[in-house]
């Protein structure tokens, strides 16, 4: 089963410690990820269910593209990273 990990900023907003769910794609995974912290839902997707303007997926270390991210596949031994985008100057 694929490992998610929420970065601490996150985690100061919702609790969402690393966890362990079900998801042949990164979308599903992280679809379990949030039944289990559902806090967390609204500050990683928007109101139409797709990424946030300001948020990045990694699997195993590899960014996934803002198209393919939620749809990417993911095998049970992956590690999908939910960060928060910086911007600014």
């Amino acid at each position: 089963m694929p490992r998610v990990v929420f970065t601490a900023n996150l985690q100061r907003h919702a609790a969402c410690p690393p966890c362990q769910v079900a998801g042949a794609t990164a979308g599903a995974a992280l679809e379990q990820a949030f039944a289990l912290y559902p806090r967390v839902r609204d500050y990683v997707l928007d109101e139409h269910g797709a990424l946030r303007r300001h948020m990045l997926l990694f699997v195993n270390g590899q960014a996934l593209s803002r198209q393919d991210g939620l749809g990417a596949a993911v095998a049970d031994s992956d590690e999908i990273v939910v960060m928060q985008a910086l911007s600014g100057g």
